[in-house]
């Protein structure tokens, strides 16, 4: 991660992007989806603010005060709001402003949208509050585990304008966690996009819990004499590849007796899947699947 002066240092949210109208309590989610119906209890909370445009991170936190939920998040889609006797409540973690009244804001620079922000925010609803920001890289990695739901942290240069996408300049940094899985398939149709078939113990069977990034070539060259076919070729639905939404993943399942070490970005799989293609990192002969413990 970046330091000094010329950067701003914050942590990243594991939740849904979104963008708040504060005026005509609107949500959308990154990809232009309405979302107000889902989150109307956020678009009546920044009803109450100045009118503008805010940048941020939709937060599922759990009534018992025991951290933040990804999936709860999920609940919401397709409904008009909050249900009576849910476990969560959701907040955002705003992060930039877009707009204030006819103002476009995008142009300023970063630090000038961060003075404003917090102007826009002072006194405002408990469910939409300010990131955190720092310049030193060890306070900023202190939060990583310290503050519930912070997955990783985001570096944004304090003089950069609003843009889209990568030409944002931002850099990204996530936490990784490593596990074990056994392999159940390959597929990718060139050896620069084979990529592997993850599976974990589940009921006293093996199921797909995910797929993982291309192999690289020297691991694909240790895999090859240990795997052996069995059967052929199978689909798996998009979203277990981490893909919701995706075509379905066609692979070639392979005997369930190569254990690996993966690198992942959540700790717990979530709908019974890893939701991001985990790394795979080396091979564990050492191990066995029947060493590997249960998936919950």
């Amino acid at each position: 991660m970046p330091e000094g002066p010329a950067w701003s240092l914050e942590p990243k949210w594991d939740g849904w992007r979104c963008l708040v109208h504060t005026s005509t309590r609107r949500v959308w989610s990154r990809h232009g989806t309405d979302l107000s119906r889902a989150f109307s209890d956020i678009g009546t909370a920044a009803a109450v603010l100045p009118d503008a445009v805010l940048d941020g991170e939709l937060v599922a936190v759990l009534a018992d005060g025991s951290g933040v939920a990804f999936d709860r998040l999920q609940s919401r889609a397709g409904s008009r709001g909050p249900r009576r006797g849910a476990d969560f409540t959701v907040q955002v973690a705003v992060f930039d402003v877009l707009a204030v009244g006819d103002v476009d804001w995008r142009p300023r620079p970063y630090d000038e949208r961060r003075a404003e922000l917090l102007r826009i925010l002072d006194g405002g609803p408990a469910s939409l509050r300010p990131v955190p920001a720092t310049n030193s890289v060890e306070e900023a990695l202190a939060w990583v585990g310290a503050l519930s739901g912070v997955e990783g942290l985001v570096g944004k240069p304090i003089r950069s304008r609003y843009v889209d996408g990568l030409r944002s300049g931002w850099v990204k940094w996530r936490q990784r966690h490593t596990t074990e899985a056994v392999v159940i398939g390959v597929t990718g149709t060139t050896p620069a996009a084979q990529a592997l078939v993850l599976g974990r113990p589940y009921g006293g069977r093996m199921r797909a819990v995910g797929v993982s990034l291309p192999v690289g070539e020297h691991l694909r060259r240790a895999l090859a004499p240990l795997l052996r076919t069995a059967g052929d070729w199978r689909e798996l639905p998009g979203t277990v590849g981490g893909l919701p939404g995706a075509d379905p993943v066609r692979y070639l399942p392979v005997e369930p007796v190569v254990v690996v070490e993966i690198e992942v970005d959540q700790e717990r799989l979530e709908f019974g899947r890893y939701r991001h293609r985990p790394r795979v990192r080396r091979l564990r002969g050492d191990l066995s699947p029947d060493l590997l413990d249960e998936e919950s």
